[in-house]
């Protein structure tokens, strides 16, 4: 598991970071409508302290940071150095924000600074989810507020289903991933998350499922939205990691047919997927 976790620092330090800072924009406004879901979930209040796990570029933080104001207080914390540099480029001066390379599951943290800990998309990978989340708790006031965006299953998400079921019989399959493995679908069993809050001693805890179609290849002209979408899948995501080392034929002919599978979706200048995913909040107990 050591192993795991190294690589993961590894890749988000190195080409999965720089790809997310290039395309760092485009991926913010994707994951908007899930993040102000779950900030709303979270409902912070003028003058609170919010933790804030995998900010990434720090799009999450600053919509935190705009809630509590200048009496508040947001940390941003994330394992790509990458990312928190482009977090900080970002912040507006005098922004009640502060950015930080860290992992949270084991970062030195004050104890019982925050009124929340939030998190969009950034809490399926910790290599011990329990023990991650026991330390994060002390890190919370008495009484704090979790609330989270995970997503549901790959079957319910067709940004990653479609793609990958184009591929079958053209890229060699691939062993079943462990599904309690780290990874941004290992949250989407409820009843394992609702056990692993539980045991890291969170009180009413709490799930709504929150599904959005949203825009994943966009462009002048139709074709033009469905070759966006393309490069989208072949640039970020699982799938460029699957096809990182296949030789261009390969790659040709699964370009080809993930490019049928989009244009099978709605849109006019677009290319409109479905995402499914769980808010999920809970409470860290009084005493």
């Amino acid at each position: 598991m050591a192993e795991k976790k190294v690589y993961q620092v590894a890749d988000w330090n190195g080409q999965s970071g720089e790809r997310w800072v290039a395309h760092q924009a485009r991926l913010d406004a994707m994951a908007a409508v899930f993040g102000q879901t779950a900030i709303e979930a979270a409902a912070p209040a003028t003058g609170e302290r919010v933790l804030d796990v995998g900010c990434g570029a720090g799009a999450s933080s600053l919509a935190l940071a705009a809630r509590v104001g200048a009496g508040g207080h947001v940390l941003g914390v994330d394992i790509s150095e990458a990312l928190i540099g482009r977090a900080r480029a970002l912040a507006p001066q005098d922004t009640p924000v502060q950015f930080q390379v860290a992992d949270a599951s084991s970062a030195e943290l004050p104890e019982g600074a925050f009124d929340i800990l939030f998190s969009r998309f950034g809490v399926m990978f910790f290599d011990d989810p329990t023990a991650a989340f026991a330390h994060m708790r002390r890190a919370l006031k008495p009484g704090g507020r979790v609330a989270f965006v995970c997503w549901r299953g790959l079957a319910e998400n067709d940004w990653v289903r479609l793609p990958m079921d184009a591929i079958k019989g053209i890229v060699p399959p691939m062993a079943p991933p462990d599904p309690e493995a780290p990874g941004p679908f290992s949250f989407g069993d409820r009843a394992r998350v609702a056990r692993i809050l539980t045991a890291a001693g969170f009180t009413d805890i709490a799930f709504a499922p929150f599904d959005a179609s949203i825009p994943f290849g966009e462009g002048a002209t139709r074709d033009a939205a469905i070759d966006d979408a393309v490069k989208m899948t072949f640039e970020v995501g699982p799938l460029s990691r699957l096809l990182a080392d296949q030789p261009d034929d390969i790659r040709a002919r699964a370009l080809a047919a993930v490019r049928a599978a989009f244009a099978g979706c709605p849109g006019e200048r677009s290319v409109m997927i479905d995402r499914a995913t769980w808010i999920v909040t809970a409470r860290n107990p009084t005493s």
